[in-house]
């Protein structure tokens, strides 16, 4: 079999689907970075995928991708027992309907502050700004103390993380260097954290940031400082990269403009969760998942042998029109009155929540609800400018990065939410 890295590179997106149809919807055989590697399709497969007797994630990631975007110990790399008891600290944080509450208020009060400062600018570039917002509000709500001259810095490195793990060269190097400058911040805050000196905590006495400081591994152990900055990391930057949904709505709104009015009235609550969940489906973002098969399986008819790499489509998945009628409009109604299906919306992975599935779906969705009620709300232009997607790069985001200018400042009885600089 012919290696298949080069043409992912340049394909991005498209290479999946496109090798897809070229072997009429079995699945797809081939070599990545010189290993066997198999990719499967479809609600059963990620069923057969999240089985942990059927895929082991120890050993599974590409170094690359560890070094930018998971942090080494990271709990993506672990298997069994380690898995399940790193796993539940982070579900305990992240499945908090409170703790995803006040992060989505934190996130609205940052919202109003920025508006009224994007006011006072002419033009901004939406996906910098929105950075921005989400990494002040993040360490806010998480405990780790930002200052506000660090907010910049912290949010381009959080953004250079998850834009340079797919990449080679300067893209790649830049998320190197962002990890290390992150993990090498936030390790002496741990240290300072066990001796006594940490940051005041949430209403609960327990931040997220106190809480992975104390969390004992399934050996008993504390996490060393650096992998306890890892995890922390393991919350903030996935927050941050709500950013990329983020200007996704915005596209989502400029071409669909019939959805603004809806979104900012009395329904606007329960309709924004439905656009949320729309722009998770319909754009771009994980292409596909990965892991390395832990014994001899049988899939569709074909062996798979122990060791081999098994992908996971995620982006046909969400485009699949078996599972989604017209799978290219986008259609927020899609979700109204009913939640997703669970083994076919897998933007973010799939699998059972104790799982390996992605902890942090119910903070995107809200972070993302609240951002498309306040962009509905928001008046400003958008100027011409580059706004389409390239398919090729990963992640990818409107090429210009959606510039917006002449945005009002909400009037003085329209504030919501609190800012963290208040």
């Amino acid at each position: 079999m012919a290696d298949d890295t080069l043409p992912l590179l340049l394909r991005g997106y498209a290479w999946l689907p496109d090798r897809r149809r070229r072997s009429g919807g079995a699945p797809v055989r081939t070599r990545l970075l010189g290993k066997r590697a198999i990719a499967l399709h479809g609600p059963a497969a990620v069923r057969f995928f999240y089985d942990e007797k059927h895929i082991r994630r120890t050993d599974a990631l590409p170094q690359p991708v560890i070094d930018t975007l998971f942090g080494r110990g990271a709990v993506h790399t672990l298997d069994g027992e380690r898995h399940g008891v790193r796993k539940a600290l982070f579900t305990g944080l992240l499945k908090d309907p409170s703790r995803v509450r006040d992060l989505s208020e934190l996130v609205a009060g940052e919202l109003e502050a920025a508006r009224d400062d994007w006011a006072t600018r002419g033009r901004v570039v939406l996906f910098d700004e929105m950075a921005q917002v989400l990494t002040r509000a993040v360490h806010a709500w998480a405990g780790v103390p930002l200052a506000e001259d660090a907010v910049a810095p912290a949010a381009r490195d959080l953004i250079a993380m998850v834009d340079g793990f797919a990449a080679v060269g300067p893209r790649h190097f830049a998320a190197r260097r962002a990890r290390r400058h992150q993990e090498e911040r936030l390790a002496p805050l741990v240290e300072a954290a066990r001796e006594g000196a940490a940051p005041e905590g949430d209403g609960s006495g327990r931040t997220v940031f106190r809480t992975i400081t104390e969390h004992r591994d399934a050996d008993g152990a504390l996490l060393t400082p650096h992998t306890a900055a890892v995890e922390v990391l393991n919350v903030v930057r996935p927050t941050v990269a709500v950013t990329w949904f983020a200007v996704f709505a915005a596209h989502a709104l400029h071409r669909n403009p019939e959805h603004r009015e809806v979104l900012a009235g009395g329904d606007g609550p329960e309709y924004a969760w439905s656009f949320a969940q729309e722009v998770r489906r319909f754009y771009p973002f994980a292409p596909f998942v990965g892991g390395l098969a832990a014994q001899r399986l049988e899939w569709a008819g074909q062996t798979i042998e122990p060791g081999t790499m098994v992908l996971l489509d995620l982006y046909g998945l969400d485009h699949d029109p078996d599972l989604w009628p017209e799978p290219y409009r986008f259609d927020p109604t899609r979700f109204l009155g009913s939640a997703p299906p669970v083994d076919a919306l897998v933007p973010q992975g799939g699998g059972p929540v104790d799982g390996h599935r992605c902890p942090g779906e119910d903070v995107t969705v809200a972070v993302l609800a609240e951002v498309a009620r306040f962009l509905a709300r928001t008046s400003y232009d958008v100027g011409e400018q580059d706004l389409r997607i390239p398919l090729r790069r990963i992640p990818t985001a409107p090429r210009s990065g959606f510039v917006i200018g002449d945005v009002a400042a909400a009037p003085a009885g329209a504030r919501a939410g609190a800012s963290s600089r208040s």
